[in-house]
């Protein structure tokens, strides 16, 4: 497996559990997946920084949506998720969610900063899909 590969499977792993109302409840477990300089475009257009996102994510565990709009706390699968490395220690990754009938395409950026062993999302939107598409 190349070095890239590795790491773009890195994201994807930290992505999946950042996904995961286990963690999404764990302040602790989510604080090691989200940079300290993390900012969210949600699907509804509000921005969320590092401390807000990890004070709601509680609250966005699995069993509804409770963001406005953005449909983050309902339970989804990922679909057709890719990443690729943009530079060394920076992997960028999208995919689609369908959550209660509504389709969001998702980009995240992932970043490991040198001399660190873990990726942790840097940056993450989501933009809704047009019905009509």
């Amino acid at each position: 497996m190349s070095h890239e590969t590795a790491d773009v499977n890195a994201a994807v792993g930290a992505e999946l559990q950042l996904l995961d109302p286990a963690v999404r409840t764990s302040r602790a477990l989510a604080a090691r997946l989200l940079d300290p300089e993390f900012v969210e475009v949600g699907a509804s257009g509000r921005r969320w920084t590092y401390e807000e996102m990890l004070a709601a994510l509680p609250d966005l565990d699995g069993r509804g949506s409770q963001r406005e709009g953005d449909g983050g706390g309902a339970r989804f699968e990922p679909s057709r998720m890719s990443g690729v490395v943009l530079a060394p220690g920076i992997v960028h990754l999208t995919y689609e969610t369908v959550i209660d009938g509504r389709r969001a395409r998702r980009s995240s950026l992932w970043r490991r900063r040198d001399g660190e062993t873990s990726w942790r999302m840097y940056y993450h939107q989501a933009t809704p899909v047009p019905a009509a598409e």
